[in-house]
């Protein structure tokens, strides 16, 4: 039954992550016709406000790959800081749980 269980919980945060993404609506033009976006991140204000300050300023790179929309970007960012928040927790814990076990092995030696 465990199994099952696991398999559901996988879906279902699958299903989490792509129906948002699936069923949002891309808004109507805004003024003069400027596309708007959806998830416009401070990545862009900066890249644009560099732009407007020196129109003249090329880039020192360019990216290897160019994710297709900002609900990509936003999307790897979220999958970046869970896996970090994931790993972290995971070092605590062992870390917790392994001290709790010293502290076991210790007393039971002094008795």
């Amino acid at each position: 039954m465990k199994r099952y269980q696991n398999l559901l919980m996988v879906i279902a945060v699958v299903a989490l992550v792509a129906l948002p993404l699936w069923m949002i609506k891309k808004p109507a033009p805004g003024i003069a016709g400027k596309e708007v976006q959806i998830f416009a991140g401070t990545d862009d204000k900066a890249k644009n406000l560099v732009g407007a300050i020196s129109p003249d300023y090329k880039p020192w790179f360019t990216p290897l790959m160019e994710p297709p929309g900002g609900e990509i970007g936003s999307l790897l960012f979220a999958v970046q800081a869970a896996l970090g928040a994931g790993f972290i927790g995971y070092w605590y814990g062992c870390a917790r749980t392994r001290a709790k076990c010293e502290r076991a092995i210790s007393t039971a030696v002094k008795c």
